[in-house]
């Protein structure tokens, strides 16, 4: 624990017990010093036994080191959990020697009739009292009536909009929108009140008339822009598709990409970097970030990490576009832009995370394009899950994306497929698993979460918008 400044020191009253919860000490900085004191004593010889006399006392001092790291309990101790049934007489039972296994056992040990024990799934990750500052009732605006309420989702049914103003579309509603709201219209004049923001929206408008359907990423690799002054932009010149091939994308107004069999290769292709014990190397062998992990979570054993500042519209007046302080050694026009590898794929290089978001065109390798443009000139019909594509074709990209990866690692370790034998066509192993199979992959990678570096425009950029 000392060795790592992150970590809290933890105090089990109980440390056999694994349901003992533990205390947590802080850890703080200081100067003192370890000192041994020896205290002796020397009795004075009586000439008249009838007096009592006063032992004669040293005491003698010597300094050990410097303290310069101490641990403090600060905090209340938490629930104590115990294996114990309260009886019909109310008498305590102990049930750790039923339900602790400490040796190997037999079967008549699993089958026992045991009464019903479950212990907490988490305990509190508090252990200092707070306010708790309840959110003041919602103030909608004029004729805002609550939605039907769901079995789906019961959380965040009646909260305010974000004043970001976007539009969201799905695959299958019949218009499209032409022009913005008008509040984000008014947002974004609100804070474009320097020369280098008129600058970004000019810079924005000629990429939308070079490429009607943007992602996010794509966009920042392009244009340097403050990622708050993104945010007012974005629904100021584009909708947000929300589901079908250009779901997560940001789409001009006006154009509609299911009328145009040309915006095939703007869609967008949900890759991810496959690993496990049936493709040769496990997650620990990639040079790849992992992504949001549910390891990350915050335990109240680790110190608390301060929250970013939160940006205000006084903030984005004060040319946080231009001339933040934040950036100041990097110049204005690449200070905020990200790396082109956050939205196009090459040959011979990593992604640089385990998922990411694909359009079509950004795919720069020729036999790629070969499966995207199978069917040009063909097209009759644009499907959800397809788009103008001929079927399949996502599965077909994803099976030679990572093949290529595959090979990759092969060069870079040759030692982790030194025992790995390969297939007739070097397939096998990477099939993409479809349908049922789908279900299993999932599970495989369900610790391939996006992380914020990665900004998965599915799950984080709808939540800033509604």
């Amino acid at each position: 624990i000392y060795a790592d400044p992150a970590k809290r020191l933890e105090l089990y009253f109980r440390p056999k017990d694994p349901y003992c919860h533990p205390v947590c000490a802080n850890r703080f900085p200081t100067s003192t010093m370890l000192l041994r004191v020896t205290r002796r004593s020397k009795k004075k010889q009586q000439l008249d036994p009838k007096e009592q006399s006063q032992p004669e006392v040293q005491f003698e001092m010597e300094i050990l080191g410097i303290v310069t790291t101490v641990y403090k309990f600060q905090g209340m101790s938490d629930f104590q959990y115990l294996a114990m049934h309260s009886g019909p007489d109310g008498k305590q039972t102990s049930m750790y020697d039923k339900v602790l296994m400490l040796k190997p056992e037999k079967e008549e040990f699993f089958n026992k009739d045991l009464p019903l024990y479950i212990p907490p799934p988490i305990f509190s990750r508090l252990d200092t009292p707070v306010d708790y500052f309840y959110r003041p009732d919602i103030q909608h605006r004029s004729g805002y009536n609550n939605p039907q309420v769901s079995g789906e989702n019961l959380i965040g049914l009646s909260r305010a909009r974000r004043p970001h103003n976007a539009i969201f579309v799905n695959f299958d509603d019949e218009e499209i929108p032409t022009k913005p709201l008008d509040a984000a219209v008014q947002n974004w004049k609100k804070v474009c009140t320097n020369p280098v923001d008129k600058k970004v929206e000019e810079e924005l408008r000629k990429l939308f008339e070079v490429r009607p359907v943007w992602s996010r990423n794509a966009v920042k690799a392009n244009i340097s822009v403050h990622p708050d002054k993104l945010k007012v932009l974005l629904p100021y010149l584009a909708y947000y598709m929300l589901t079908g091939p250009w779901r997560s994308l940001w789409v001009r107004f006006g154009y509609d990409p299911r009328k145009h069999p040309e915006a095939k290769i703007y869609q967008v292709l949900d890759f991810r970097i496959r690993c496990g014990m049936k493709y040769g190397y496990a997650a620990t062998d990639m040079p790849v970030k992992a992504k949001r992990s549910t390891y990350n979570y915050s335990l109240p054993i680790t110190v608390k990490k301060q929250g970013s500042h939160t940006v205000s519209v006084h903030d984005l007046k004060q040319g946080l576009g231009s001339a933040g302080t934040s950036g100041a050694k990097k110049p204005p026009s690449s200070r905020y832009k990200l790396k082109e590898s956050v939205y196009i794929f090459r040959e011979g290089a990593l992604p640089p995370y385990r998922q990411m978001f694909y359009q079509l065109c950004d795919l720069n390798v020729e036999s790629l394009q070969k499966i995207i443009h199978r069917n040009d000139g063909t097209e009759s019909e644009c499907t959800e899950r397809d788009g103008w594509c001929l079927a399949k074709t996502s599965d077909d990209l994803r099976d030679s994306m990572s093949l290529m990866i595959k090979q990759i690692i092969r060069s870079t370790r040759p030692a982790l497929f030194s025992n790995t034998t390969s297939s007739e066509d070097g397939k096998e192993q990477l099939a993409y698993e479809s349908g049922e199979d789908e279900d299993d992959e999932e599970e495989e990678e369900e610790d391939f979460k996006p992380s914020d570096g990665s900004e998965n425009e599915m799950e984080t950029e709808i939540l800033e918008y509604v």
